[in-house]
C-alpha cells in the first residue's frame, strides 16, 4: 500500500456510520474505497449528489454522473441528484457531518488556504468555501511539505484563505496531527517516521502526545 492509499485508508477512520461526508480532488478522492462496506455513509457531490459511489471502471462511464470535478463516478442505490442550488442549500444549512480536503497550507489555529497561490493560474475556488466553513468537521490531508521543501503547516498562513478556523485534523505523509486551542498535537505517526522528523517539517510548535500510535496498514 503506498503512502497516499494510507493517508485516504486513515482519513476514512474518520467517518462514523450514518454520516453525510465531501471528499475534496486528489487524495481526499480515494477515501471512498476504505469506507467499510457494512457502513451506511452518504458521500455528497457539490454538483448536485447525495450517495455518490467510487469513480467508475474504463468502459463503464455514465456521462450523466460525474462528480464536481466531471470525473464520471458511480451512484449507489437510492442516490439521490438534485441541481447545485439545493446542493449548496444542503451544505449552508450545515448538513455535512465531515468534509475531507487537500490544502495548500494549515495554520496553527485551523485556518485553510487550498485554493490559490499568488501568481499561480486561478481556475477560482469553487464550493472550498462553504464546504470548509459550513461543515460539523474538516479533516485536511496533505503532504507535510511542498514540492520546494517547504512546511504547509505554518504559524498563520501566507496564501490567500479559504476559510478560517476551520481544520480539527490534518493528516499527512508522516503523520497526524490535531488543530486544538493549543495548536499543533502530533498524536500518530506512519511507519517509518519519527516526531523529530514531523517537529522539523512543521513551520510552527508542535507538541507531541505521550502515546503515539505507530500507523501500519500493510501488516492488516
Amino acid at each position: 500500500m503506498g503512502i497516499k492509499e494510507m493517508m485516504a485508508k486513515r482519513a476514512a477512520e474518520e467517518i462514523k456510520n450514518g454520516n453525510v461526508v465531501n471528499l475534496g480532488f486528489g487524495i481526499p478522492q480515494k477515501v471512498i474505497n476504505y469506507i467499510p462496506e457494512e457502513m451506511t455513509v452518504f458521500v455528497h457531490a457539490e454538483n448536485g449528489i447525495l450517495g455518490a459511489g467510487p469513480a467508475a471502471e474504463a468502459g463503464k462511464e455514465d456521462p450523466t454522473v460525474v462528480d464536481s470535478g466531471c470525473v464520471a463516478i458511480t451512484a449507489v442505490p437510492g442516490a439521490s441528484f438534485f441541481d447545485s442550488a439545493d446542493s449548496f442549500g444542503l451544505i449552508r444549512s450545515g448538513k455535512l457531518d465531515i468534509t475531507i480536503l487537500g490544502a495548500l497550507e494549515v495554520a496553527e489555529n485551523g485556518d485553510l488556504a487550498n485554493w490559490m497561490v499568488p501568481g499561480g493560474k486561478i481556475p477560482g475556488m469553487g464550493g472550498a468555501m462553504d464546504l470548509a466553513k459550513k461543515s460539523a468537521r474538516v479533516v485536511v490531508i496533505t503532504t507535510q511539505m511542498d514540492k520546494k521543501g517547504n512546511s504547509k503547516l505554518k504559524e498563520k498562513c501566507e496564501f490567500p484563505l479559504t476559510a478560517d478556523k476551520c481544520v480539527s485534523l490534518i493528516i499527512t505523509d508522516m503523520g497526524v496531527i490535531e488543530v486544538n486551542e493549543d495548536g499543533y498535537l502530533l498524536t500518530e505517526l506512519f511507519e517509518g517516521h519519527t516526531a523529530e522528523e514531523v517537529i522539523a517539517g512543521t513551520d510552527a510548535h508542535l507538541n507531541v502526545a505521550e502515546n503515539l500510535r505507530v500507523i501500519r496498514y500493510e501488516e492488516q
